[in-house]
């Protein structure tokens, strides 16, 4: 069976077919960023009409790859959610338009559910169930996965995520948007010791639930950055400031979950997975840790053909011929 994945829920077009024997066989995949640069974010309706520009090249580019025909696809996993509304519609209406004219199922696929299943796409020695982090510009979340579409939340931010404190504090400094990977690249230990900084908070670190606090710690880079006098060196130590203090309390929060769960594989997914230094450091808990390749720790239609194999081996389809998305929808079943 082939799988073909659909993913335009922000920013990135995604396309992929995933066999059921093979693996993943095609990926193609396009980036707006520099379309958004102008405007220090994602302009949703520029991002809208992008998607409807690239999806059907992608698409072309994508059964190239897998040196197959639409004939040859079985069912097609699209995101429903969460994400922009309108970048949305433009990949569910394509993809059960296109599964009702092929007469094959449609999957209606959860964004963060595929997210989580990423490195499992990559490495099948990962089983429910395990502790995910959940770390990206739009989420921050420990999740304990207990089987496929079956997820209990032990904690997540009050308020910025992670990969937002990271782009908002590198905007602070006058860093280019998507800044959070070049925050990260300047972030200099040397450069923070002869700085005479301390050492930035570890926001809720004293308190014993799961939950995370970034605003804070980006407004206290505010601050810092404000005394400075501005120049490269300073970038330098406070960016080394601030991702010390979110790795850290990323680290221990996940280390107290590990023994509180007694989770014996640790699964980090989302953009901010692809942090070297969150790496690193995930290393030193007492369990197994995986990441997705660098590939697809941001969002890729990969993922999505995954999930969407996943729930079609389950026999678990979009029976619904209308077309609907959710821009909020929580992973967590209440």
């Amino acid at each position: 069976m082939r799988v073909l994945g659909i993913e335009s829920s922000c920013d990135e077009t995604g396309i992929a077919i995933y066999c059921q024997d093979k693996g993943l066989i095609a990926n193609a995949l396009f980036s707006q960023i520099l379309a958004h640069q102008a405007y220090g974010g994602v302009v949703p309706e520029l991002a809208s009409r992008d998607h409807v520009r690239k999806i059907i090249p992608l698409l072309e580019e994508a059964l190239t790859q897998a040196n197959c025909q639409l004939a040859d696809i079985d069912a097609i996993a699209y995101t429903a959610g969460p994400g922009l509304i309108g970048a949305l519609l433009v990949g569910a209406s394509f993809a059960k338009s296109l599964a009702f004219s092929l007469e094959i199922p449609a999957i209606a696929v959860h964004h963060l559910e595929a997210h989580l299943l990423a490195a499992q796409m990559e490495n099948p020695a990962i089983q429910f169930p395990f502790l995910a982090l959940l770390v990206s510009g739009g989420h921050t979340q420990l999740i304990w996965a207990k089987q496929l579409g079956d997820y209990e939340l032990l904690g997540e931010t009050i308020d910025d995520a992670a990969g937002e404190a990271f782009d908002k504090t590198a905007k602070i400094m006058g860093i280019p948007y998507p800044g959070g990977k070049a925050l990260s690249e300047l972030a200099d230990e040397q450069a923070f010791q002869q700085s005479g900084l301390k050492p930035f908070p570890r926001p809720l670190l004293n308190r014993p639930d799961f939950n995370f606090s970034f605003s804070g710690l980006k407004t206290h880079c505010l601050y810092a950055y404000e005394r400075s006098i501005q120049d490269d060196s300073a970038k330098k130590a406070i960016a080394y400031a601030f991702q010390t203090a979110v790795v850290e309390t990323l680290v221990e929060k996940c280390r107290r979950a590990v023994v509180h769960t007694g989770a014996t594989q640790l699964v980090v997914a989302g953009g901010v997975a692809a942090n070297q230094t969150l790496r690193t450091q995930l290393h030193s808990i007492a369990c197994d840790v995986y990441f997705p390749s660098l590939a697809f720790c941001t969002d890729n239609g990969a993922m999505i053909a995954y999930t969407g194999m996943q729930y079609l081996q389950q026999h678990q389809i979009d029976t619904d011929i209308a077309i609907q998305v959710k821009a909020r929808w929580p992973l967590v079943k209440t």
